[in-house]
């Protein structure tokens, strides 16, 4: 690469951090309290209050995302992301909502996405946290929305500034026949945790194919399941075409599952299977 491209690539990369600035305003410490939040929780009701992030979309995610149901915006949830992400196929993300109590269900979504959704977690006996990497088509709003016992739909993102064309760009495996002989194929392992519990990462082989690029159908993973050696289930994370190629998850537990591995199975849109065991 010449001097000059690379003068080119610095100075993109400081107008990306400028707008980011500008495109992110300070959240507001304004807290209501409602009927179905509790009283002291750092939360604002989201059918009231400004969006904390400014999106111009976000009337419209409250409308395709939750279809009427109880939202709030809640600081405890936290999206960790690049402020500039100079590849837009793999913009590594942390979703953290276990500061919050009783979520069964969290959900991810980018603003300005052609595609919405990028995943759908459920906890089980893991944190309410999930580390991945997705695609962008341009600089978004990344939320996630965390459903607690009670119904309500806790909300919390970052912005990320990026060049943008993730999800309209073939997939790297798609030019390559390696990926059909080691398709689903999964690596992984479980490592014990400072202060308890375990960290399970996991790597599975999949083109993760939107749809979106010319000639290229829709073609991902759909269902993950996380088991322990008795069948009893752990986690569950479907990954929807926004969730980058040869996807990646890290998931932490409480509690280190019985035995000495644990099993990652599941299907993708074509129903292929995947079936793996994942050791200590």
């Amino acid at each position: 690469m010449n001097s000059v491209s690379i003068a080119a690539r610095r100075m993109l990369c400081a107008l990306g951090l400028s707008l980011a600035g500008l495109a992110a305003p300070q959240p507001s410490h304004a807290a209501t309290t409602t009927a179905s939040t509790p009283a002291g929780t750092p939360t604002t009701e989201a059918g009231t209050q400004a969006d904390p992030l400014d999106s111009p979309r976000w009337e419209d995610m409250k409308k395709v995302i939750f279809d009427g149901q109880p939202v709030v915006f809640d600081d405890r949830i936290t999206v960790t992301g690049p402020a500039v992400a100079e590849d837009a196929l793999n913009v590594p993300i942390t979703a953290d909502a276990s500061a919050v109590p009783g979520v069964e269900e969290m959900i991810v979504f980018a603003d300005f996405n052609p595609i919405l959704k990028v995943l759908r977690f459920e906890p089980g006996s893991a944190r309410a946290s999930l580390g991945f990497r997705i695609k962008l088509q341009q600089s978004s709003p990344i939320r996630v929305a965390a459903r607690t016992v009670d119904g309500v739909w806790r909300v919390g993102g970052t912005w990320v500034t990026t060049t943008g064309g993730g999800c309209t760009l073939p997939s790297l495996g798609s030019g390559s026949p390696e990926w059909q002989e080691r398709l689903n194929e999964v690596n992984g392992r479980l490592w014990p945790r400072i202060g308890g519990g375990e960290r399970l990462r996991m790597h599975l082989i999949h083109p993760m194919d939107t749809g979106l690029a010319a000639g290229i159908p829709a073609f991902h993973i759909e269902d993950i399941v996380i088991t322990d050696e008795a069948g009893q289930v752990l986690s569950r994370i479907q990954p929807l075409e926004p969730v980058a190629e040869n996807p990646s998850f890290t998931l932490d537990f409480a509690a280190a599952a019985p035995g000495t591995r644990v099993h990652v199975g599941g299907r993708d849109n074509n129903g292929n299977r995947i079936d793996a065991w994942v050791t200590r």
